[in-house]
This record gives structure tokens, C-alpha cells and sequence, in this order.
């Protein structure tokens, strides 16, 4: 039977970025928060300087941590008014901005099996189901469902989201500790169900957008499963590609 090669080890700056993920997952450094120097963090983990720098241009470019020119690297943080809307793609073709914000329902409920597999839960732990209204130029243009594990959001209420001013994922971040560092996107053409057409005050079988995010924390852990219908009529989804 031959013999399995071991696999040889990361390079020295991927095993100094997966030390400085695995402190920002342990609370050490919170969203907004400054990083020590890279002097220090090099003294840290006996590197050098350049070798740190490769890591934090790694997590740079993962929008994990950001640099500030004079001030160092902070921790990112989805409260930056350049942060708020990241995964929120949507461009109104007539350059108007901003969304307001109508929740529809917050509640507590079992996770069916799609939504247990894709949070990595047991089928019926419970998860907590948000169901929200965005709106633009007066008119709704996204409406979003979305399922947390309440393990890691408890205490979330309707009436903890009113209060807070800004977005959810800001919420999730000053008040439950959940910082959203990536997500995936699956994307189709549907027809508005009556509900949606309703809603979306659309014309029933309207062609909407499907946007299907799960979005991940630190470490690569699934923390929210949205779906979303966008009336895309005056707008377009925008996707940049490097």
C-alpha cells in the first residue's frame, strides 16, 4: 500500500492570518477595534515585519481587518458607513440611495431541515426568523426572510431591532458579538407569489430576483441563512468582479 505524503505545512504569513482570525473569533480585538503594530504582532508571533504585512494584506483582502492610512489596521466593522450595505447589491439606476426599513415579523421557530443544513444545526433547533421590507424612493424593493440560530442571537426581538438605527448586521456585531465576515450568493429568476406580489406591490407572476445568502462568521461558521426577492424594475444588481 503506498504511502500517504503529509501535506506540507501553510506558509509562515497563512499560519500568522489563521492566528489572527482564530483571536478576533475569541473576542480578543472587536469589530472597530485597533490592531496592535505590525512591530508588535511581528514580536508576537516571531516573524518578521514583511511576513505580518503579507498576512494583513491577506485579510485586508478579505475586508476581515482595514487599513487606515496614519491611524493602522482596525478591525472591520459593518457600522462604517462604507461597510453598512456590502452585501447588499442592489443600484437604483437613477442614483437614488439609502433604504428604509419596515419589519414585518420576528419570531422563534424550529429550523426546518433546508435551514438546518445550511446553519450546520440539528433539524428543529430553534432558530429565530426575521421578515423585513426594504424600501426605496417610497416604493418596497427587496423583501427579506432570514433565519439565525438563536444560540447566537438570544434576546433578539422586534423590539430590539426597531431600537437600533442602524443596519441588522451592525446589530448583530455591538449587540450579540456576531461579526459577518464573507458570504455566498445564489441567484435565479422567479415569479411574485400573491404574498410577494402583495408585499412588493408588483402585478402577480412579476419577474423578481431570488438573492439565497448565507452568510459566515469568523472561522468559516454559518450564522445566517436570507432569502431575498428584489424588484429590480428601476434597479440592477451589482456585482464587481476582480
Amino acid at each position: 500500500m503506498p504511502s500517504v505524503k503529509p501535506r506540507p505545512p501553510a506558509p509562515l504569513y497563512e499560519q500568522i492570518r489563521q492566528l489572527i482570525v482564530a483571536a478576533l473569533a475569541a473576542g480578543e480585538w472587536r469589530p472597530g477595534d485597533a490592531l496592535p503594530s505590525e512591530a508588535a504582532l511581528a514580536a508576537r508571533f516571531g516573524a518578521s515585519a514583511g511576513t505580518v504585512r503579507r498576512a494583513l494584506d491577506e485579510l485586508t483582502a478579505a475586508n476581515i481587518v482595514e487599513r487606515r492610512q496614519g491611524s493602522g489596521t482596525f478591525v472591520a466593522t459593518h457600522a462604517a458607513p462604507r461597510q453598512q450595505f456590502r452585501f447588499l447589491r442592489l443600484v437604483a439606476d437613477d442614483e437614488a440611495r439609502g433604504f428604509t426599513r419596515e419589519l414585518l415579523s420576528c419570531r422563534r421557530l424550529r429550523a426546518t431541515a433546508d435551514i438546518a443544513r445550511a446553519l450546520g444545526l440539528r433539524t428543529s433547533e430553534p432558530v429565530i426568523e426575521v421578515r423585513r421590507l426594504l424600501h426605496r424612493r417610497e416604493r418596497p424593493v427587496v423583501l427579506d426572510e432570514l433565519w439565525l440560530p438563536e444560540r447566537h442571537f438570544e434576546g433578539l426581538s422586534a423590539e430590539v431591532i426597531a431600537a437600533h438605527p442602524g443596519t441588522l448586521y451592525a446589530l448583530f456585531e455591538s449587540r450579540f458579538g456576531v461579526h459577518m465576515v464573507r458570504a455566498e450568493e445564489k441567484l435565479r429568476a422567479v415569479a411574485a407569489t400573491p404574498e410577494a406580489a402583495a408585499l412588493l406591490r408588483v402585478p402577480l407572476a412579476e419577474p423578481l430576483l431570488s438573492v439565497e445568502r448565507l452568510a459566515y462568521t469568523y472561522g468559516d461558521r454559518p450564522v445566517e441563512l436570507r432569502r431575498g426577492l428584489y424588484h429590480t424594475s428601476a434597479d440592477h444588481y451589482l456585482n464587481e468582479l476582480n
